[in-house]
């Protein structure tokens, strides 16, 4: 035993050598020194809980529910408890695997043939203990070890990922719903008001005070907002299925008590550009694969070395029960095997190959992802502004095409000119005041779309929001 204790501990000493292939080190990154737009004085709002900010309690309780319920957040997290089975499964090849046994049995042997047996039928008992392990002399286990914890964050990072393009795909399915809703109220008010057009000018027709011409025209043009209503009404019901499948819930009927006017508009959250790389799951993710990929070179390397493995085993056998546990019937074995690769027609070069290659592979995408991120800020706040910007001058707009429509009827009606006029006065103060509600909502989701862009420490609170309720 003392030999074995002496075996397994010289075998961890060596396992403690240096581990061959690259040390991981995070690559240098050139990040912008600033925003596009400046956002300077701003408050930092991204670890909050920004939806919210929008002042409405059935976009909150959506998104609870989503982050309860929706199946890919379960997914998700099974996927994360695979790959800790993963990891403990790669991790335990650094220890030495124990096991023991045990067996008894009751034989008879023919005794045909004048043969005669001392004893028949026999008994056997035997109960062992095995002990095996492989040296990690150049850090095989541990880097494959390395590459699976690795895999393990990034599958929790996807997982974190998954939660917040989960809330911010909510949030702006929410909106557009609340979109389609204005659109359909301005929808009913053009066709009240160019209802009552219509009814003025047959009235008038009939009394020859106008031409057949301009009550078709009165007609035409409210038959025409009747065709909106069915296909808003489309959008809307799609719209409320899309949200019930992030719900997890069969397609039906979200409930709302705020109109899209209502809602409040979150402020802009601030950091800088470097903050990206410490908030954003997706970056994290894809620095945690390169961490594996550069992990595996060093599996990949090692495999050229000798590989080292030390066999112990310790029992009993006896055929009496009673004499199992007695000096007479132990028995012991230890062995040591050594396997070095000679000739492998290339195959362990094509492995090393392979794992180079998938770890500039995994180098770029970090890389890439990085400066996709930058970009989806940087295009947010410019749209974010712009679309400010262009909101204030939609808003007047509307007013001035409003009044144009009611000097226009006034002047229609007095005679001093023809319907066509009020034909368009009334057509484009309607697709104003469609093309005004569309970029609100537009205005809302650049600024839900700046959130998911900036990460930050909100994804953790949601987090804990996907655990089901206690009862």
């Amino acid at each position: 035993m003392r030999k074995t204790i002496l075996m397994v501990a010289i075998g961890l000493a060596l396992g403690g050598c240096a581990s061959v292939g690259p040390d991981y080190q995070r690559p240098e990154i050139s990040t912008p020194e600033q925003w596009q737009v400046s956002i300077q004085q701003a408050n930092d709002l991204a670890n909050t809980l920004w939806w919210e900010q929008f002042q409405d309690p059935t976009l909150n309780e959506l998104i609870q529910v989503a982050l309860r319920e929706n199946r890919d957040v379960k997914i998700a997290a099974a996927r994360v408890e695979e790959y800790m089975g993963r990891y403990g499964v790669t991790r335990s090849a650094q220890f030495p695997q124990v096991g023991a046994g045990a067996a008894g049995s009751r034989t008879r042997n023919s005794e045909s043939g004048n043969i005669t047996l001392p004893e028949n039928p026999t008994d056997s008992y035997q109960v062992d203990l095995g002990v095996s392990f492989e040296l990690d002399l150049w850090g095989k286990l541990r880097r494959a070890t390395e590459a699976a914890r690795a895999d393990l964050l990034a599958t929790e990072e996807t997982r974190r990922t998954v939660i917040l393009t989960l809330v911010s795909q909510l949030a702006n399915s929410y909106v557009r719903l609340l979109d389609f809703d204005q659109q359909l109220a301005i929808t009913h008010a053009t066709l009240e008001a160019r209802q009552e057009s219509v009814r003025i000018n047959r009235l008038r027709f009939q009394a020859g005070l106008i031409s057949e011409l301009d009550y078709q025209q009165a007609l035409a043009e409210y038959l025409n907002a009747t065709v909106q209503v069915p296909l808003l009404e489309r959008l809307i019901a799609q719209q409320e299925n899309a949200i019930s499948l992030l719900l997890g819930r069969n397609p039906g009927k979200i409930t709302r008590d705020r109109t899209l006017e209502q809602l409040v508009l979150p402020r802009i959250p601030s950091g800088l550009p470097s903050n990206l790389l410490e908030r954003r799951p997706d970056i994290q993710r894809a620095e945690q694969q390169l961490i594996a990929a550069n992990a595996l070179i060093g599996v990949a390397k090692a495999a050229f070395f000798p590989s080292i493995s030390l066999t112990g085993f310790l029992g009993t056998a006896s055929t009496d029960l009673s004499d199992l546990f007695k000096g007479p019937s132990r028995t012991w074995q230890f062995a040591g095997q050594l396997l070095q690769p000679i000739f492998t027609g290339g195959a362990l070069t094509g492995q090393l190959q392979v794992a180079e290659a998938v770890q500039q592979q995994a180098l770029l995408n970090y890389q890439q992802t990085i400066q996709n991120a930058f970009a989806e800020v940087d295009n947010s706040l410019i749209e974010g502004a712009k679309l400010r910007e262009q909101l204030k001058d939609e808003a007047a707009q509307v007013k001035a095409l409003q009044r144009t429509l009611d000097l226009a009827t006034l002047r229609y009606r007095n005679g001093y000119s023809d319907y066509l006029i009020v034909v368009d006065a009334e057509r484009n103060l309607y697709t104003a005041q469609l093309q005004h509600t569309q970029d609100q909502a537009n205005l809302f989701i650049a600024l839900v779309n700046l959130y998911k862009a900036m990460g930050g420490g909100w994804v953790n609170q949601a987090e804990q929001m996907t655990a089901p309720p206690v009862a």
